[in-house]
């Protein structure tokens, strides 16, 4: 089975009439999101034999919103052409063969709801908009036809098969009419009887009304089709049916001639195989149709719940009907169904492909009505792969759509054997951890904060943990129990233990034996093994090594801390991302190096990785912890965050990087290079997996709802995009949808464009959804989804079909009155908060504080006369008053001024009612003042929210516990009125300190609430301690650094202050940080941040800054000396122009820069007066100091400044060494920084440090080594061999000039010039060099004889000797060897594993042979490689090689292993060169000892062409 691309895309667009469609021949587009995926059909997939034959071959990308009509040019010659229609107001058509927009137009002005590309007129797409207006488009002669039908929403149209000015329309409302483009688009039909959603037209495959037998009397008789408008026959209207399928639940079939109905077909309600759908309820029904070519008697169907039906049109009384895959289970589709489309494969198959609400695009064989294959998709954000470690070639799928799916990548038969899991999911999946060891068992998390435990073979739902997290889950990782969990016998706990870490930033422990239980935060845990006093960090990545024995945390603030079980000792911190920690990822431990498992590799925000070696750290376990800031290995390129890290189980050393830039990109971590960039998906990467299986094979998911399965052999680019590429994979990923808050649509919009995004914008559905997940749902919540009209994706507001109020829906009518009440004193109040107390000011006068009274006083004089007599009646009569009396009162309640108070408050009463109804309950308070009713009024007021200052204030004349009441009842009204302030202020005037400020605290008020705490409480509250950790935290979210380190510093808590101020990473906060440290007596951590900085300020080459910071502390006086050693070689390599950044912007130190002697004694001349260095003791404290400090060995790709600093560092070393006169020391210190310098290919600078460092060579060393025979004799050895191997390639180079000059080295006696060749001298140096030694020229004719050797010339010559070593060239072969059958065995290894994958074709292997050679030796030149195609080495053949040169290694002593040495054979080339071209320079002697040497070692295939050419 030869392995090929594979795509799993985002799912078909919903409720659309027409998004989907397939040409003759076996091509078929569906509409997903902003494009179109394309998939090739029968035999011209080229799938693997056995598998089904379909491959999804690419995707059309243009659109900026959601594609709502996708539709093929059915015309023979045209077939490449297709149109698609957009939320975005166009309409483009396409060439599917170079995927690119032939033309578009934009001439809708409102959302398109209907294409159609004409089967008659080869050139004419008809389209349709929500307002009802229908635009032709005449492709070839750009020309265009406005029609305006009628004012309702178009749901769908289809252009006649037989007529080519006829089309068919049908609307929201249920009514269809039939158009002639011709006449303006005059009405021909209008087909009246669907009281519902037209969603499919369909016209009959034949012409004319032969094909079916249908008894016009049964249906004229049928009252519920009321006949449309009747029209005269008339040449255009030549019979024919059409076929309609509505929301209503019926279809019916139309007599074009008779312009009526003819048959209706009722949707039968199917007893759902694997849990119902509610039939009755409308909402739930997609109706689209597609009539069979070839059998006009026939009709298909959807139906309630996904299911397909062929109905029989032949006995229209009997509705007869067969269902699709009725004999299989679980073949159909489990929700409804949106479109069909016929397809005709190269074989003459006919098919039909239907697409669903379940995600699934189906292909079915109308032959036998069975499912032939299923294209599963995704309807969300891919966020987390993780492939079975225990079922290999499971690979889990977490997905935004609220589901999980496992698709067993391994299937012989089927390439998408996808499962979905979405039982207690109801939310986007965020992370996926498989367990180790146990089959089937699936952890997940979910963006609401949810842990659950799937078990993958059974049907149950899942466990789910009873401890939620409070944000997303981050990543989930299973690890050995740690206490508490850890107490307990073997068999009382589990091996191992789920941890999950969420986006609030803690790390949960959960018993997977026993989920309901307790889940335990491990920070308590690390807080008491490590006694930590400060605040511990915000956790945002777990990782446990393969051994389970160590763990990693990463951190919000970019630090890594690693821990020891089983009590979590902190054994280490890495200080280096400065970030946000996205990912952390072990390698494997199955290597051919076993050191390797130590590698953690680490992403950030910052686009940067790092890899780590712990393996010191973790073998040394030391006391107290350690903390790191150099990387092992730094791999960049990528330009944005990193998302996800994977190791390749099949390398050493090699890793996948996904990256918020757009691409994947694989490195060879061990040598920084990076090898193959993956480009393929058009949204920002949020996880990747490397098969486990297939070498050359990974999987990625992204926010562009797609995984792709892609081959690393196949990839173009090498590295990531910068700049102008990387812009336009921005532009591609803008190209997506935005989410953004949905429109709200006038009442008349249709339906779906309510929904339109509910599978566009990764599920804005369940962000925001208190509803139910769309996906496949329990009948439960299929009846709560039904409650809400149509939501989709399970979050869009209620959409009913009327204009409704805000009102809710779901009280009752009573419940809804009352609401309404209880908010109109609202409104009323706030009406009369501002505007009655200005008037009454203004117009005192005007307003009266009793109108009623007043207005009753004013009436007709016979009423004044009336009232005279009642009141005199009622004053003077001596009995009680009369009733009559009584009700005159009560009717004239404004005598109660003149009567008795009862009438008087009856009076106030009245008067108070009238004011609060015209909104003035001010002036009502102020009536119950006079009445003497404080506490009644207080009250009203409290109850109606309407208590002022002006009330508040008289409260204490009610007595105290009033007051008290009313200051709390104004401060919860305030509080409404979210004036927090305000209302703690009142809360204060009744002493309620604590309750103020929490207020305050709550609402974020932290300025105001941390004033009130320090003016009112004790200094040791524990309270104001909680106010300054609270608001410093919002702060550093926030980005407000120094803000944020105040009020770590008011908590006293300084560690945290300086860890903030660091965080932002540039060169002035990390010097305030480190002095801030330094003040509040956090040495370790203020020295490594001042270390920090000076390392920021030389990256901008700011020499005096560097050392400012450096200065912040006593500790690092070594570093200062390395800074000041640094400063001094660039400013030397930059007068040479040498240094390849001379820039003249960096600022030296004002040393006294005396030129006089040798660089050394510069240097110690400058420390002595800069750093008062001069004593043996300040010598000694600086070499120890500097000691503890090891650097990574250098690579190819390490960056320039990096790699000085690290030699720096060992020259540092070895100046301080020799002021000790420790000779021995100085000599390993020089060697090491000559290895980095060789290591990184860097030969200019390993040239400078000999010509700094060694002027006059080494014999001034070998004299200070007082023992020939000390330890270091073989150290010194291989310096003077490097020494001498510069040399030797800089005399190389003089002659190969093209006019060579007189040097110390050769004397030219007249110049002339000599002709000169370019050669392949890249031939003749060992991969392993990469310098610029390697691309010079050289001359390619025996030379003039007018150059002449100088006595120094035969002398360096002569010292070459040295460089011919027995013993290096003997260990070198040794180790080339292992080298070269380590390579094979890893080759063989993955050759295997694709023979084990490729059983079932005999072809397999041989396929992969040419991938197989390219990667085998990707460095070495082509010829070789033909070569090697006919070796075949078999396995113990290997063995034996690698036991032989074990063996031979071993035999070599320690000294000479310890010390590298330059190459032996490719000096013996260099010396063969030189002796060639200029006979006589090199002795003969020595020319002889190099032949026999590259004889005798020249056996690996590095040397063996060489061997060839020069030793013949």
């Amino acid at each position: 089975m030869a392995q090929e691309p594979r795509t799993l895309p985002p799912s078909p667009n919903w409720y659309c009439s027409r998004c989907s469609d397939a040409v003759p021949g076996g091509l078929f587009g569906f509409a997903a999101r902003t494009s179109v995926f394309l998939v090739r059909v029968g035999p011209g997939a080229d799938a693997i034999p056995g598998t089904p034959p379909f491959r999804v071959i690419g995707e059309l990308v243009g659109h900026t919103e959601r594609v709502s009509g996708f539709t093929f040019c059915h015309h023979p010659g045209q077939y490449n052409l297709c149109a698609t229609s957009s939320d975005d107001g166009t309409v483009k058509i396409w060439d599917v063969e170079t995927k690119t927009v032939v033309t578009e137009h934009a001439l809708h002005q409102h959302t398109i709801s209907a294409l159609h590309w004409s089967p008659r007129v080869k050139d004419l797409i008809v389209s349709g908009d929500e307002k009802g207006v229908v635009f032709c488009y005449w492709l070839n002669r750009n020309d265009s036809q406005h029609l305006f039908i009628e004012p309702r929403t178009i749901f769908c149209l289809t252009c006649s098969p037989h007529h080519e000015d006829l089309v068919a329309i049908g609307y929201k409302d249920g009514i269809v009419v039939i158009i002639d483009i011709s006449k303006k688009g005059e009405v021909i039909h209008r087909l009246r009887g669907h009281d519902d959603e037209i969603h499919s037209v369909a016209w009959c495959p034949l012409p004319g009304e032969d094909c079916l037998s249908i008894n016009q009397e049964e249906n004229s008789e049928e009252a519920e089709i009321p006949n449309g408008k009747v029209i005269a026959q008339t040449p255009g209207t030549k019979g024919c049916y059409l076929a309609t399928g509505s929301k209503d639940q019926t279809i019916r079939i139309w007599s074009c001639s008779r312009g009526r109905g003819v048959m209706t077909l009722k949707l039968p309600f199917l007893k759902r195989r694997g849990g119902g759908i509610d039939p009755t309820v409308k909402e739930r029904l997609w109706l689209t149709l597609h009539w069979p070519k070839d059998q006009p008697t026939q009709l298909v169907s959807s139906c309630f719940g996904g299911e397909l039906l062929l109905w029989d049109l032949t006995q229209s009384w009997r509705r007869k009907y067969t269902l699709f895959s009725a004999s299989s289970e679980g073949q159909n589709h489990s929700r409804i169904v949106f479109n069909l489309c016929p397809l005709q494969t190269e074989d003459d198959k006919q098919l039909l492909l239907s697409t669903s609400m379940d995600r699934d695009v189906k292909c079915w064989d109308m032959a036998t009505l069975e499912c032939c294959w299923t294209l599963p998709s995704l309807g969300g954000f891919a966020y987390s792969l993780a492939f079975s470690p225990v079922d290999t070639g499971c690979l889990a799928i977490g997905v935004g759509d609220g589901m999980i799916r496992v698709w067993n990548t391994l299937s012989m038969k089927n390439n998408y054997d996808v499962k979905n899991f979405w039982q207690g999911v109801k939310s986007k999946v965020t992370a996926l951890c498989w367990h180790p060891t146990k089959e089937g068992c699936l952890a997940f998390g979910t963006d609401d904060g949810k842990v659950g435990l799937y078990d993958t073979y059974s049907n149950k739902p899942p466990q789910i943990s009873s401890t939620y997290h409070k944000k997303t889950v981050y990543t989930l990782a299973w690890g050995p129990p740690v206490p508490p969990m850890a107490f307990g016998g073997e068999g009382d706990r589990p091996s191992l233990t789920l941890y999950s870490c969420g986006g609030e930033g803690t790390v949960l422990q959960h018993n997977p034996w026993k989920l309901s239980g307790e889940a335990f935060d491990i920070n308590k845990l690390i807080r008491d093994t490590n006694s930590i006093k400060y605040k511990l960090p915000v956790h945002t990545e777990i990782s446990w090594k393969a051994d389970g024995k160590i763990m990693a945390l990463g951190n919000e603030d970019g630090s890594i801390e690693i821990f020891k079980v089983p009590n979590l000792k902190l054994i280490c911190t890495i200080q280096q991302h400065h970030k946000l920690v996205n990912a952390i990822s072990w390698h494997h431990e199955h290597g051919s190096q076993p050191e390797l498992s130590y590698l953690m590799a680490s992403g950030s925000n910052n686009a940067v990785i790092y890899v780590h070696n712990l393996q010191t750290v973790i073998e040394s376990n030391p006391e107290s912890p350690v903390t790191i800031t150099e990387p092992y290995r730094t791999l960049s390129g990528h330009t944005a965050k990193i998302t996800r890290l994977a190791w390749s189980p099949h390398h050493d050393g090699r890793l996948v990087s996904a990256s918020y830039d757009g691409t994947a990109q694989v490195w060879d971590a061990l040598q920084e290079e990076p090898l193959y960039n993956f480009r393929g998906h058009r949204g920002r990467l949020l996880c990747v997996a490397w098969s486990p299986l297939d070498p050359d094979c990974i999987y990625s998911g992204a926010d562009d709802f797609c995984v792709y399965k892609w081959l690393t052999s196949m990839q173009e680019h090498s590295r990531p995009p910068q700049g102008k590429k990387s812009i336009e994979l921005e532009k591609k990923r803008l190209s997506q949808p935005k989410p953004k808050p949905k429109k709200k649509k006038k009442p008349t919009s249709r339906v779906p464009t309510k929904q339109e995004l509910c599978d566009g914008n990764e599920e804005e559905s369940i962000k925001e959804s208190s509803g139910p997940v769309e996906n496949g749902v329990s009948d439960q919540e299929t009846e709560e989804e039904v409650r809400e009209p149509e939501p989709p994706c399970g979050d869009t507001p209620t959409v009913s079909k009327e204009p409704v109020t805000c009102t809710p829906a779901s009280l009752g009518l009573e419940k809804s009155k009352v609401t309404i009440n209880n908010k109109v004193p609202v409104l009323k109040k706030e009406a009369s908060k501002e505007k009655p107390e200005a008037l009454i000011i203004k117009k005192r006068k005007a307003r009266s504080m009793l109108p009623l009274s007043t207005s009753l006083d004013h009436r007709s004089k016979e009423e004044l006369h009336q009232d005279c007599l009642v009141l005199a009646t009622a004053k003077h009569s001596k009995a009680e008053p009369s009733e009559d009396v009584s009700a005159d009162l009560e009717e004239r309640f404004h005598l109660g001024l003149f009567t008795d108070r009862a009438t008087l408050y009856r009076m106030i009463d009245a008067e108070g009612k009238g004011h609060l109804e015209n909104g003035h309950p001010e002036l009502y308070h102020q009536l119950m003042l006079w009445k003497g009713d404080l506490k009644g009024v207080l009250q009203t007021a409290a109850e109606r929210g309407e208590l002022t200052d002006n009330l508040v204030a008289m409260a204490p004349v009610a007595g105290y516990h009033v007051w008290l009441w009313a200051v709390e009842a104004f401060a919860k009204q305030l509080c409404f009125q979210d004036q927090y302030v305000k209302a703690a202020s009142h809360l204060l005037s009744i002493h309620k300190v604590y309750e103020a400020i929490e207020l305050l605290k709550s609402n974020h008020f932290y300025r105001e609430a941390i004033a009130i705490a320090k003016a009112r409480l004790r200094p040791e509250d524990p309270i104001l301690r909680d106010l300054y950790l609270s608001w410093g935290a919002i702060l550093e979210k926030d980005g407000h650094y120094a803000l944020a380190a105040k009020c770590y510093l008011g908590a006293t808590s300084a560690y945290d202050a300086a860890k903030v101020l660091a965080k932002k990473g540039d060169a002035a906060s990390l010097r305030t940080a480190a002095e801030l440290a330094s003040i509040v007596g956090e040495s370790e951590l203020s020295a490594s941040l001042a270390l920090r900085c000076a390392q920021e300020l030389l990256m901008a080459r700011n020499w005096v800054g560097a050392q400012e910071a450096l200065q912040l502390h006593e500790s690092l006086k070594g570093q200062r000396l390395v800074f000041c050693l640094l400063e001094l070689l660039s400013k030397q390599l930059e007068e040479k122009q040498l240094s390849e950044g001379k820039s003249a912007s960096s600022s030296y130190n004002a040393w006294p820069s005396g030129s006089e002697g040798c660089f050394v004694e510069r240097v110690t001349a400058v420390w002595k007066s800069a750093f008062s260095l001069d004593s043996p003791e300040q010598y000694q404290a600086a070499l120890q100091q500097l000691q503890n400090i090891k650097y990574p060995s250098a690579t190819n790709n390490t960056p320039s400044k990096q790699l000085l600093l690290h030699i720096c560092h060992d020259l540092t070393l070895a100046v301080l060494s020799q002021q000790l006169a420790s000779w021995d020391m100085a000599v390993e210190g020089l060697l090491r920084a000559v290895m980095q310098s060789y290591d990184s290919g860097n030969f200019t600078i390993m040239q400078e440090v000999h010509s700094a460092f060694l002027p006059e060579g080494c014999d001034h060393l070998r004299d200070r080594l007082s023992d020939h025979e000390s330890p270091t004799t073989p150290a010194f050895k291989s310096l003077e061999a490097f020494f001498i191997y510069g040399r030797l390639y800089e005399f190389w180079w003089s002659l190969s000039r093209p006019c060579p000059e007189s040097s110390i080295w050769i004397r030219a006696v007249h110049r002339r010039t000599t002709s000169v060749e370019q050669s392949q001298q890249v031939d003749n140096v060992s991969p392993e060099e990469t310098d610029p030694k390697a691309s010079q020229p050289e001359p390619s004719k025996t030379p003039e004889p007018d150059v002449k050797l100088t006595e120094e010339g035969e002398q360096m010559l002569n010292t070459c000797k040295e460089l011919i070593s027995e013993k290096h060239a003997s260990l070198q072969n040794s180790q080339r060897t292992i080298a070269e059958v380590q390579e094979t065995l890893a080759e063989m290894i993955r050759q295997h594993q694709k023979s084990q994958l490729c059983k079932s074709t005999a072809s397999g292997p041989d396929k992969n042979e040419p991938e197989r050679e390219a990667e085998e030796s990707l460095s070495s030149p082509q010829s070789q490689r033909k070569e090697e195609k006919n070796e075949a080495v078999s396995l113990p053949e290997l063995t034996k090689r690698l036991t032989e040169a074990n063996e031979r290694i071993a035999k070599f002593p320690e000294s000479i292993k310890t010390w590298p040495f330059p190459d032996v054979l490719e000096c013996c080339l260099i010396l063969l060169h030189i002796g060639s071209q200029f006979p006589g320079f090199v002795t003969q002697e020595m020319q002889q000892q190099a032949q026999e040497f590259l004889l005798k070692y020249g056996n690996t295939k590095v040397y063996k062409r060489q061997c060839q050419t020069l030793c013949t």
